[in-house]
């Protein structure tokens, strides 16, 4: 068992390892984070959805943009597509489980608003339904993707693909480079000192 410890976590550094050499990536959470930060300066707000594991990033990266990362400021517009039990379950059984977040870009989204949508292999269905709908309705397109960035590669303005295929490691890279863009999203949005001595508060 204790090799099994230590073999998943070398897989985790080394997927990490690759993520930090890879100053493409590191330039699209930058972009993505500006992006961001000029939407909730003009009034627009943050849509995120994702399923399974995705879906809880989603809850947790709103969570830091509506309540705070590290430091104190104001609340940021944000919503997590993937909380509200009577809309999935009302578009799901009406339509189809393929259609849950297009649904609710529909409903939600505005010119300027930006759609950062997680999925693991890129290919989730309900995934590419939104985002192709919010590439028509003039929203910012983000995707936090693995394995080559799948279908939703073609339907994002822009791609954080994490070079792995391994769902796990990948979703330990997402989080990491998810509370990152809230932290460049906090830069730009409230200036570049903003945070560089976070507070460690316990949850």
């Amino acid at each position: 068992m204790n090799d099994l410890v230590r073999y998943q976590l070398q897989q985790s550094i080394d997927t990490m390892t690759k993520v930090l050499a890879d100053d493409s990536l590191h330039a699209a959470v930058v972009e993505a984070g500006r992006i961001t930060a000029e939407a909730m300066k003009n009034g627009k707000k943050l849509l995120v959805c994702g399923n399974g594991g995705s879906a809880a990033d989603s809850q947790h990266l709103v969570a830091e943009f509506v309540s705070r990362l590290t430091v104190d400021r104001p609340a940021l517009r944000a919503i997590a597509l993937t909380t509200d039990s009577s809309i999935l379950t009302a578009i799901g059984n009406d339509y189809s489980y393929d259609n849950v977040f297009e649904r609710q870009v529909e409903a939600l989204g505005q010119p300027g608003d930006v759609l950062l949508a997680i999925s693991t292999s890129g290919n989730s269905k309900n995934c590419v339904k939104a985002l192709k709908l919010a590439g028509t309705m003039g929203l910012h397109t983000v995707s936090y993707t693995g394995n080559g960035g799948g279908v939703m590669k073609a339907e994002s303005e822009i791609n954080i693909i994490i070079p792995s295929s391994v769902t796990m490691n990948i979703q330990e890279s997402h989080l990491a480079l998810e509370h990152i863009f809230c932290m460049i999203v906090e830069r730009y949005y409230f200036g570049e000192d903003f945070g560089k001595k976070p507070q460690q508060l316990s949850e």
